[in-house]
């Protein structure tokens, strides 16, 4: 063993009964690991105590006879005389929560279903789902349960909101505190093992919400370790992690060596940054460059294709572009400008953030540029943000019309299909799927699923979660049309609401919804000219005096072309389109009496002239053959 520091961190079982850990403790003089008998029982008192061999740069290392089950932790021996025991800050495993020992986990070989291959970019439809509301279980195994209707609607991939474990049983997963650890009320890490295996045997990816902007604060220890935080820079949610001061080489190499951990531990095929805006580093090398440079070795290394997306709010594309040209080398970054505008179109809500937005016509500027804000004053920020990238294609940007951040953040959690109708919820569907870039679902946004998805706690410390209700109702201010008391998070209740009523799917307007995915999913897959990232651009033309919007897209010849009308009017909308001749065919109507429409729309093409009347919040697309 020529460097036992570059073991990989925490416990790693070597077979047998044996298994090597590793920590990185600089603030202790010396470190004792406590070990207990795999009795079933996390709670037991330990056995054994163990010296941790001390290591350069402040870690510490020991090989002890500990088969998988074995709880554990560490006891630190500080310069100021104090000894306290702490959980692993690479624990794979917290049986007994945020408080109580780590476990040694049994990871076992990643092994891809014959015949498996994550899709590319251009491919990608997401389906983002939070694990504690998803299925009645609220686990792993119960996500497992309906993964047929996954694939019989057409997701490719599914996207878990953070697994990391979190204090108590309900959270969204961004309170985490020990990030290489699967949260024990969800299955814990044997779970996430079974899921991702159900999901690549049914041919779906596995993407993962991951935190490196912050941790938690409840159940949070790692000061006591070493100098994981620092104070040269604060995040919205507390203090930000050290990337780039003194002694930040170990702290990113924890985050790094945990991006790479679920790729080649658990089979993970893509990760998705959270808030990358808040990770704030001015090293030459930022962590961000790092992380997907490391999980892309990763990957290839293993024969599979691996995605980093980042949440960045900056309409900056430096984290898309290579390394060489200055940039971060991310595989893709939400694009949040698509939803707000859809939102402003559908809801005429203008407050806070919204009043940036004036509806369809922004997706003009995005179709150009990749952003709405590409150097353009906005005025819920006071300044001018963002940068065009119109030589990045349309598939590194992910967009949506419902998420998590946009449904949760709302003081009442209300869902779209309770802000408008079933029209207006298919044509924001047909607008998605339609678009060249990445569409992500929002669990039971497919059927219209009637329960809101609130924010929810279950911290422990009375202060901490009277802290947490306080900061909710302020958080609300800017939003004026938003009436009422926003819901109480440690509040069960307020995490009962949450969970997707399955049992309106088949009634009427939902089960009308529901097909409507299925078929625009169907299309998707089948027309290359939606999601062919070398077509040329799309040339989007806004429909005067109406908030409608025309999208053509040519094939590489511009011989066949797509059409789509999006129509957000409160009435019909009359187009015309120029330079159109030639024999269109429908393709699809949200208006069909089929989908609960109130009737299609007629086609006719005179001198070179298309002209329709699309329906009061409809869509209709149009596919014209080579002529």
């Amino acid at each position: 063993m020529s460097d036992p520091s570059r073991l990989p961190l925490g416990a790693r079982w070597l077979g047998g009964s044996e298994s090597s850990f590793l920590v990185w403790a600089p603030r202790a003089q010396r470190v004792e690991l406590l070990l207990a008998e795999p009795t079933g029982d996390p709670s037991v008192t330990p056995t054994s105590r163990l010296a941790m061999r001390p290591l350069p740069d402040g870690y510490h290392h020991v090989v002890a006879d500990a088969p998988p089950g074995t709880t554990y932790r560490y006891r630190l021996h500080r310069a100021d005389g104090d000894v306290v025991d702490r959980a692993d800050p690479a624990s794979r495993w917290q049986p007994q929560g945020v408080e109580g020992p780590s476990a040694v986990d049994e990871p076992g070989p990643v092994e891809l279903p014959a015949g498996f291959v994550a899709p590319a970019m251009h491919r990608q439809v997401l389906y983002e789902l939070h694990v504690g509301t998803f299925s009645h279980p609220g686990t792993f195994d119960g996500v497992i349960e309906h993964l047929d209707d996954l694939v019989d609607l057409g997701v490719t991939s599914l996207e878990l909101l953070p697994v990391a474990q979190f204090p108590g049983e309900r959270n969204w997963g961004y309170d985490g505190v020990l990030p290489y650890a699967v949260q024990d009320s969800y299955g814990g890490p044997a779970g996430l093992r079974r899921l991702v295996d159900a999901a690549h045997t049914r041919g779906l990816a596995v993407w993962l919400d991951v935190v490196y902007n912050h941790l938690g604060p409840e159940g949070n220890h790692l000061d006591d370790f070493g100098p994981y935080f620092t104070d040269r820079y604060v995040t919205p949610w507390g203090p930000a992690l050290n990337a780039d001061g003194p002694d930040s080489d170990a702290v990113r190499r924890f985050v790094v060596d945990n991006a790479v951990r679920w790729v080649t531990e658990f089979g993970i095929d893509g990760l998705r940054l959270d808030a990358v805006h808040a990770i704030l580093d001015q090293s030459a090398t930022h962590l961000l460059e790092e992380i997907a440079g490391a999980v892309h070795e990763a990957g290839q290394a293993a024969g599979r294709r691996v995605h980093v997306v980042a949440e960045s709010d900056l309409c900056d594309a430096r984290l898309l572009r290579h390394p060489e040209a200055g940039g971060m080398g991310l595989d893709g970054q939400w694009a949040d400008d698509f939803h707000h505008a859809m939102h402003v179109a559908l809801t005429g809500e203008r407050d806070g953030y919204y009043a940036d937005y004036g509806g369809l016509g922004d997706l003009v500027a995005q179709l150009r540029d990749r952003y709405v804000y590409a150097g353009r004053y906005s005025p819920s920020r006071g300044r001018t943000v963002g940068r065009p990238a119109p030589d990045v294609p349309y598939d590194r940007f992910v967009v949506c019309v419902q998420n998590h951040d946009q449904v949760g953040n709302r003081k009442h959690g209300e869902r779209l299909g309770e802000l408008t109708d079933l029209e207006g919820c298919k044509l924001a569907a047909a607008a998605m799927l339609t678009s060249p870039f990445v569409p992500l679902l929002f669990m039971g946004e497919e059927y219209a699923d009637p329960a809101p998805f609130q924010f929810f706690t279950s911290f422990l410390d009375p202060e901490l979660g009277d802290a947490v209700r306080q900061g909710r109702r302020a958080e609300f201010a800017a939003f004026e049309q938003w009436k009422g008391q926003a819901p109480d998070p440690q509040d069960p209740a307020t995490f009962e609401r949450s969970r997707l009523d399955r049992a309106v799917r088949d009634r009427s307007e939902h089960a009308h919804l529901r097909d409507v995915y299925r078929a625009l999913l169907a299309l998707r897959h089948d027309e290359p000219l939606i999601t062919d990232p070398a077509a040329p651009d799309v040339e989007p033309f806004p429909v005067p005096g109406h908030q409608a919007l025309v999208l053509r897209r040519r094939d590489r010849s511009g011989g066949r072309q797509l059409l789509v009308v999006l129509n957000a009017d409160e009435g019909d909308a009359e187009v015309v389109v120029p330079d159109a001749g030639g024999a269109w065919r429908t393709a699809f109507d949200t208006a069909d009496p089929r989908w609960g429409g109130p009737g299609g729309s007629a086609v006719t093409t005179t001198d070179d002239i298309l002209r329709t009347t699309v329906r009061r919040h409809a869509a209709l697309v149009l596919l014209r053959e080579e002529t």
